[in-house]
């Protein structure tokens, strides 16, 4: 059962009690318990008070939040892994599971980047309160539109050097750094749309993308379905009530995907044709309820956050999995750890890697050798599933296709999540979030009209590693059934192009292109930030219904302007919207923050408070229900870190074991698993196959 009603309107545990093999998933926007249940909220508030909008945005002008809806879109497929999860262990044990799911630690999850834990490993120094930026380069204008790049390695912000003409920078340390490039943001600026400009897109695109430059163009709702590698790739189908274009599920397993979609049902279309089904016996009743996932092994062989993110949920939901490395090319998301290079082992201090590979086991494993594949293979024969998120040619590469998989293992799943596919124009091209953004439209729904696109910094990844997690659960139950592994691609632009689909639906439906509105939104008016005495105190408040209009006149006292007849309806609000934004800001700069959050609320209207991300475990939701856990690194130390956005009621605690060190449990893992000997493990660490230190650093 899902529901996402008002926590007060109904209470599962009277059904869980009758029903015990039940899995009932509730979803509202803060979860059912703790000071915030029960608020009102919309994807807007939520954002705010989840830390995703203080980060974003030039500092001279207000936050900005991030275009689309994308809160609810990340956490439907967050809900199903958990849901598809439960529901698993409950036909296997017969034991059921209440899901209490929060939308706002869904969001604090997937846009913060752990800016919290940063902070934590930094020493929670003094905070600038204007936290927000923009990065340097991203989605730069061109001769005929926009292009996006994203510059996450020394190497490709070299290329980027080499692409706009400019070798003589090679040298200059100051430009070569992040915070650098952002101090003399206009002189960069200056330097790299002195290029862009004199360019079409499509021209920069194919040269950044040979130099291995991740790149795309910025596309909106009318572009994107013009994308030459989405046609080529037919991501594309019509929806069979309404005729206009829809994406299809961004995963196939073996090759074709499932079922055609069918057309959502009319109201009560199905009374009195839905048969009772009889439920099947448990085939493994145990009694306790143990994790969903206890028992299976996976082999992690993922990097940055995507993939990572994706076999953290398996990890988190019981699986034993054993995340790959090599001391020569270690997780890229170790490079984080960077902003720490004064100190010993920086690469154990990223809070990326900190944060998204907690209850792994760590190997390393040098694959350019051929003893190190060699090792890999008989690790591969003791695995239920295997996930890898390289460019389609490295393990093309290193031999480990589809077939040599299966042939190693009948009984595995092999699941490969590459950035554009395994096939079409852009198979080979290299990605990150930044660049599903762009490409899809999320960038172009996000940011000021006055100003540009803006990425959302960060969901994308976290959408391809639930998708994949996703896919990964259908694909077990296909085991369940069949006995045999199965094959699946999970493809990141495409997780993206579902969360981006408002817009190309409504181009295609309607021939209406979608624009940014900043804080603004189609679907509430008002909706913006309004700032309260004191430095960056921003208000947000957003009002969705004509029920949360009615409950803002109140709060403010029913004033005159607010009677106008054209108020009272949304179209008439819309119209108005400046008008309004005005007798708000001034109502607002006279009221303390808190006082007018609160009076907001307990008038029914969504309002909240834009707080810092970079505080996410001090917020009092986040507290009352623990969604941050302590966890003890033997390197970085003591730091909280966010659990999943769900609540098991069987469960106290997510968090089992922290990020592994390098290389932390390969003589594990080889004798254990593999069944190597000592002597054959000391060889392999004598011929630096296998390491727990970092080569060449």
């Amino acid at each position: 059962v899902v529901d996402s009603l008002d926590p007060a309107r109904i209470d599962p545990q009277r059904w869980l009690a009758d029903h015990p093999q039940l899995v009932w998933l509730s979803m509202t926007p803060f979860g059912r318990t703790g000071p915030y249940a029960g608020r009102p909220a919309t994807d807007f508030t939520i954002q705010a008070e989840s830390g995703c909008i203080a980060a974003r945005g030039l500092p001279e002008a207000p936050p900005v939040g991030i275009g689309g809806r994308t809160a609810f879109w990340v956490a439907g497929v967050f809900a199903g892994v958990a849901a598809l999860a439960a529901t698993r262990r409950a036909g296997e044990t017969g034991v059921g599971e209440q899901i209490d799911f929060s939308v706002m630690e869904t969001l604090t999850l997937a846009s913060s980047v752990y800016a919290d834990m940063m902070h934590s490993l930094a020493g929670r120094p003094e905070l600038d309160p204007v936290g927000r930026a923009v990065e340097i380069p991203s989605i730069e204008p061109t001769l005929d539109g926009w292009v996006g790049f994203n510059t996450n390695s020394r190497e490709q912000y070299q290329s980027f050097l080499l692409l706009i003409e400019r070798p003589d920078l090679l040298d200059d340390e100051h430009f070569a750094n992040i915070g650098g490039r952002w101090a003399r943001r206009n002189e960069w600026n200056a330097i790299v749309r002195a290029y862009t400009t004199q360019h079409t897109t499509a021209e920069i695109v194919e040269k950044a993308a040979l130099l291995r430059i991740p790149v795309a163009p910025v596309n909106d709702g009318k572009s994107v379905l013009e994308h030459e590698h989405f046609r080529a790739r037919g991501v594309f189908e019509r929806n069979p009530r309404g005729g206009f274009q829809q994406p299809r599920p961004p995963y196939k397993l073996d090759g074709g995907r499932g079922k055609p979609p069918e057309p959502a049902p009319r109201p009560g279309e199905h009374t009195g044709s839905i048969e009772a089904r009889e439920r099947p016996a448990p085939s493994r009743p145990d009694g306790p309820a143990r994790l969903p996932l206890d028992g299976m092994r996976v082999l992690d062989a993922t990097a940055w956050w995507a993939g990572p993110s994706s076999t953290q949920m398996l990890a988190t939901l019981g699986a034993e999995v054993i995340h790959l490395e090599a001391i020569q090319r270690p997780d890229g998301g170790r490079m984080v750890g960077g902003m720490f290079s004064k100190q010993s082992e920086w690469w154990e201090r990223s809070s990326l890697f900190l944060g998204s590979n907690f209850n792994k086991k760590g190997l390393t494993l040098d694959l350019s050798r051929p003893r190190g594949i060699e090792v890999l293979k008989q690790l591969i024969e003791h695995c239920d599933v295997v996930v890898e998120n390289f460019s389609p040619r490295v393990f093309d590469g290193f031999g480990l296709t589809r077939e040599e998989i299966a042939r190693i293992n009948p009984r595995a799943l092999f699941v490969r999540m590459p950035a554009f596919g395994l096939d079409g124009p852009w198979r080979d091209n290299v990605g990150f979030a930044q660049t599903m953004e762009q490409m899809t439209g999320l960038a172009w729904l996000t940011g000021y009209p006055e100003d540009q696109p803006r990425i959302q910094r960060g969901p994308c990844d976290p959408i391809a590693g639930m998708h994949a997690a996703f896919a990964t659960l259908v694909a077990l139950a296909e085991r369940d059934a069949t006995g045999t592994g199965h094959f699946l691609e999970c493809t990141m632009v495409e997780g993206a192009l579902n969360a981006a689909s408002e817009q190309l639906l409504e181009f295609s439906a309607y021939g209406h292109v979608m624009q940014r509105e900043g804080n603004r939104a189609p679907y509430a008016a008002p909706q913006g930030l309004y700032a309260c005495p004191g430095t960056e105190r921003w208000l947000a408040l957003s009002v969705e219904t004509d029920a949360h209009w009615q409950g803002l006149r109140a709060a403010l006292g029913d004033p005159g302007w607010a009677r106008d007849p054209a108020l009272q309806t949304h179209a008439g609000r819309r119209a108005a919207h400046d008008a309004i934004d005005t007798e708000l800001s001034a109502w607002a700069a006279e009221r303390e923050l808190e006082q007018a959050v609160e009076l907001l609320i307990r008038h029914g209207v969504p309002a909240a408070q834009v707080r810092d991300g970079r505080l996410g475990s001090q917020h009092p939701q986040h507290a009352a229900r623990g969604f941050y856990e302590l966890f003890r690194h033997p390197v970085a130390g003591e730091h909280p870190a966010p659990g999943p956005p769900f609540r098991f009621a069987s469960r106290k605690s997510w968090l089992r074991l922290p990020a592994p060190t390098l290389g932390q449990h390969s003589r594990e893992i080889l004798r254990d698993v593999v069944g190597l000997d000592d002597a054959a493990i000391d060889a392999l660490e004598a011929d630096e196959i296998i390491g727990n230190q970092l080569k060449g650093v």
